[in-house]
């Protein structure tokens, strides 16, 4: 009787555990979009999520991604959904195949974050570094507003939002999304962090815009086995298209205090990757380097 009543415990744990997989249950919205905000486009996202639930919180990643920069809502993506709770849902629109024949897809990761976008490589960095638990295509003929049929051009709208707004205020589950498709999704090319022999290798995914300095994917873990400490000097190549653009030792420092002004370092990032700057100065802009998958850099002692 005991071994019967431990297995439909059990078998109850198992199944509430998988209705709560299969809801994104924390009513929350991130927003992401190279949209910018001077007109009403966001708004109008926004309004449509509203309209599904007005219990919904809503927020924004970002909208000022770089008009058809989907490398770059690849990274910001990686940069961010781990932070947010288990169960939100993020919307990220960088569409320049908007109406084409690129599916819609709501991918539900191993940490049980949501996220519904175009499958254009958009998804390129999340899926390797938090994995693919599902991946559905949006049944648009469920899945899409009311009256937009005839609207090819704004699927962030349309679909993707309501579809989101939907699946975050429970609405759908998961499976109602759509058809289960593979766990592949359309992946950009670039360089991955790697060592070969004495020499680190990676690629520049993004720069901290603000200070022009530039970042890695160069993790702390891997940037030890150089042996390099504090104090000691890097050998920095950077290169766009296997064509080498700039080649310097810099300084390994914990802060940008510890070289003078306008000086360069290398040094973590708050994201524990090696970066590179200058002190109170731009890095990218003074050595004209630029981001994303044809970019890529060589560190060695």
């Amino acid at each position: 009787m005991k071994r019967l009543l431990l297995k439909k415990g059990l078998c109850l744990w198992a199944l509430i555990v998988w209705v709560n997989l299969s809801w994104a249950q924390q009513k929350i919205v991130v927003f992401q979009s190279d949209f910018g905000l001077k007109d009403g486009a966001v708004s109008a996202m926004k309004g449509v999520a509203m309209g599904v639930s007005t219990e919904l919180k809503l927020f924004d990643l970002t909208h000022e991604i770089p008009a058809y920069n989907i490398w770059e809502a690849a990274y910001r993506l990686e940069q961010t959904v781990g932070y947010w709770p288990i169960g939100t849902v993020f919307v990220s629109v960088v569409d320049p195949g908007v109406g084409t024949e690129r599916k819609s897809v709501v991918l539900k990761t191993k940490s049980g974050h949501f996220i519904v976008t175009p499958d254009n490589g958009t998804l390129t960095l999340l899926a390797e570094s938090a994995g693919i638990a599902e991946l559905r295509e949006i049944n648009e003929a469920v899945n899409r507003r009311k009256d937009s049929g005839k609207s090819y051009t704004f699927h962030g709208r349309d679909v993707y939002a309501y579809t989101a707004a939907r699946l975050a205020a429970g609405v759908i589950s998961f499976p109602q999304v759509g058809p289960l498709l593979p766990k592949q999704v359309v992946s950009l090319p670039y360089q991955k962090a790697s060592r070969e022999g004495q020499s680190l290798k990676g690629t520049i995914p993004i720069l901290d815009v603000q200070y022009g300095n530039v970042w890695t994917n160069i993790p702390s873990d891997l940037f030890q086995q150089l042996g390099v400490t504090a104090g000691q000097s890097v050998r920095v190549r950077i290169f766009h298209r296997n064509q080498k653009v700039y080649e310097d030792t810099l300084p390994y420092v914990e802060t940008f205090g510890g070289v003078a002004e306008g000086k360069p370092l290398v040094y973590l990032n708050s994201l524990l990757q090696v970066a590179f700057a200058l002190n109170q100065g731009n890095f990218a802009e003074t050595h004209h380097i630029g981001s994303g998958g044809e970019w890529s850099v060589e560190l060695s002692r």
